[in-house]
């Protein structure tokens, strides 16, 4: 993910593009029919196989997509370790029942986790205590259960226990029916505190369903006592995992059947400066033992402000790990290679401890230098693929996981350009090669899709034989319409190509104000049948943001939303999961009527055979407003069957988008229809992505 200044410098790529979408009632460009004649999907001529990592997902931490979302611990600020140590938290009525408050280090539990919270009341009262907002309200479910637990050490006085309690946070969003501000809505307590750290257990259930619930912990007697490693975290999570993961999130991410998860990033992988780059080893081990980081994206755009915004880390590189395996889906580790991101503070590792290099002339002065990048990323591939009698590989074990995680690929870099990443990206590469010969290694060739550096960059590392090339584009609808043919012309041997992050933007890159529209999608939709009949060239592909919180988003669009409680897929959503579920084995050649090029008359068509399922499949694209009927001449298929299948997205409004209230308003839609020869007629409806499987074999 690029940040807001990358963004809006890289629109002057699309400056000169006349906009072209319409709503539906307008005049569009794409109305009449299609040119006559048949489409011929040549089945007897098959093409490239299809990469099993084709389609996949790319995850950043932005939009509290972790923290508040797929990471559902409810607390914010569980352990206060945060630069502002009560951010999240607020002693009731400003403190009028305690005597003191104040975060201390006096003692702490560990060396990592070194401040706590002690309070201190003179007298017993029910309000001597504190609150927890969480992320944006607590979302708690009737009959669910929540964990909660926490550290908690007496001192002098007479605390016998701990009250903990859940209750209504205002009414905002909340819903008619929701009870008034301060309502309980379940209630546990902890005793048999001591004068030592020691972590005590207890079970809420809620008895009404909230959106915005807030945690409640006061004392019981008059008093001091320390808290830290305050949590609440549901029982229902995703394979019913202690620290596991939001079920209804990773279900989402499941049923689109992902080649390959990138994570954690994005621009969060190389933070604003080196001392904030996502550094994976302190995301591994015990949770309470994690320190957090500000997140890079807190305060990045004034329309969404969120200096509150932190990475916990309890989701951390096993979790993404562990996630990836979860949905069937190749890890793809992004790791920083020294640099930090080039719109902010553009700090640079030195090359090495020998002094100052001459094209580094905004290079941090002491260490880190490169080799420690280098040694962390090797280190990484033994954490994941590592016997467990390895350093690493032990580290995995201890962790649960004594297995390997087979990761076949490692990302050098996010989206840096310029010399200063290619002097830095050579050694990298050539260390990891030298150890793990046999890992793939993915490089960048910045954040913008063409000009002077990333034709540099695509030069230089085609020349050092890198393996893949991750390009990003963000753009108008058209843009991707216009650019179908993208890949037609690239070189068919040297780097393949991560189509790593890409993104139409209904109004302006990043605008606030972009919806996920279906004008964007199915604009997406039709660019992506360019890269699958490039499928020799193009072998992974990811949308980008993945996540948006509903009240904590900093960037539109997104392929998922969700609040505290429920989630949706966009159309977007659904037009990468009609590609990664329809993916296919192998390309098949698509010959247009009159040999025109793809996408004339805004017709837009890809093919694949499926030899698995003994199906051919093919994907068209019609951006008009008027029905279209299409003839396929399926050349050379064989032991076709009668009953075909057609998955349809439509919308006569371009403009449609889905909602919490509205999940499936433009949802997938499947009819069955016959079939009775190698020569396939249907007819497509005005703005529409249908994928027709076909059974028959090549």
């Amino acid at each position: 993910m690029t940040s807001k200044r990358r963004l809006l410098n890289s629109q002057s790529i699309v400056s000169a593009m006349v906009f072209l979408g319409t709503v539906a009632g307008n005049t569009a460009l794409a109305q009449g029919t299609a040119a006559s004649g048949t489409i011929t999907v040549q089945v007897n001529k098959p093409g490239a196989p299809i990469a099993k990592t084709m389609y996949g997902l790319f995850f950043e931490d932005i939009n509290f997509a972790a923290d508040g979302g797929l990471y559902p611990e409810l607390v914010k600020n569980k352990s206060f370790e945060t630069d502002d140590h009560l951010i999240g938290w607020r002693a009731i009525r400003g403190a009028a029942a305690l005597e003191t408050y104040v975060v201390s280090s006096q003692n702490p539990i560990s060396a990592t986790n070194n401040h706590f919270l002690r309070m201190t009341a003179a007298t017993a009262s029910p309000e001597a205590g504190f609150l927890n907002e969480g992320f944006r309200g607590m979302g708690v479910k009737q009959g669910g259960e929540y964990t909660f637990t926490v550290y908690a050490r007496k001192g002098p006085g007479n605390v016998s226990g701990l009250n903990i309690t859940l209750e209504q946070q205002g009414t905002r969003g909340a819903g008619p029916e929701a009870p008034p501000s301060g309502a309980v809505l379940g209630q546990t307590k902890i005793t048999g505190l001591t004068g030592e750290w020691k972590k005590y257990t207890a079970v809420i259930k809620p008895t009404t369903t909230a959106p915005r619930a807030r945690l409640k912990i006061t004392m019981e007697g008059a008093g001091t006592v320390d808290l830290d490693v305050v949590s609440l975290f549901p029982k229902d999570t995703w394979k019913n995992r202690e620290n596991g993961l939001r079920t209804d999130l990773v279900q989402l991410l499941k049923d689109m059947q992902p080649g390959f998860l990138r994570f954690p990033g994005g621009c969060i992988v190389e933070g604003r400066t080196l001392k904030e780059r996502y550094q994976w080893k302190s995301t591994i081990g015990d949770v309470a033992s994690r320190v957090p980081l500000i997140n890079r994206w807190n305060t990045e755009f004034n329309h969404k402000f969120t200096p509150d915004y932190y990475q916990s880390f309890g989701l951390g590189f096993f979790e993404y790990f562990q996630l990836s395996e979860d949905i069937g889906a190749e890890p793809l580790p992004i790791l920083n290679v020294g640099m930090a991101c080039q719109f902010n503070s553009a700090e640079l590792a030195p090359l090495s401890a020998s002094g100052p290099n001459p094209s580094n002339a905004q290079a941090v002065t002491e260490e880190p230098t490169l080799q420690t990048f280098i040694q962390d990323a090797l280190d990484l591939i033994e954490f994941a693929n590592g016997p467990t009698s390895s350093t690493w590989g032990a580290k995995r074990a201890a962790m649960g996981h004594p297995a390997p995680f087979n990761l076949k690929k490692i990302g050098i870099g996010n989206e840096q350009w310029g010399p200063q990443y290619l002097e830095r990206y050579e050694p990298f590469a050539k260390a990891i090669k030298t150890k793990y010969p046999d890992m793939q290694i993915v490089s960048s060739a910045g954040p913008s899709p063409d000009g002077p550096l990333f034709e540099a960059a695509s030069k230089r590392l085609g020349v050092l034989k890198a393996e893949f090339i991750d390009e990003h584009y963000y753009a108008k609808p058209e843009w991707f319409r216009q650019n179908v043919g993208r890949y037609d012309n690239y070189p068919r041997t040297g780097p393949k190509i991560f189509a790593g992050e890409y993104a139409a933007q209904s109004v302006a890159i990043a605008s606030p104000d972009n919806k996920n529209s279906w004008d964007c999608a199915i604009s997406e939709a039709a660019f992506m049948t360019g890269l699958e009949r490039n499928a020799d060239v193009v072998q992974m592909a990811s949308y980008a943001p993945l996540f948006a919180h509903v009240d904590a988003w900093q960037w539109t669009p997104d392929m998922i939303w969700f609040d505290n409680l429920k989630s949706y897929g966009t159309p977007n959503y659904y037009v990468q999961k009609m590609y990664s579920t329809n993916a296919g084995t192998t390309m098949l050649p698509v010959q247009m009527p009159g040999n025109a090029k793809n996408g004339t008359d805004n017709l837009f068509v890809s093919s694949v055979a499926d030899d698995k399922a003994g199906d051919i499949i093919v994907k068209l694209v019609n951006y008009s407003t008027e029905a279209r009927p299409v003839k396929l001449n399926l050349a050379g298929v064989k032991n076709m069957g009668k009953t075909a299948k057609a998955i349809v997205l439509a919308s006569n409004d371009l403009q449609a988008v889905n909602s919490l209230n509205e999940p499936m308003k433009l949802a997938p839609k499947e009819e069955q229809f016959k079939v009775s020869s190698a020569t396939v007629s249907y007819t497509l409806a005005p703005n529409s992505f249908t994928v027709l499987r076909i059974p028959g074999k090549r």
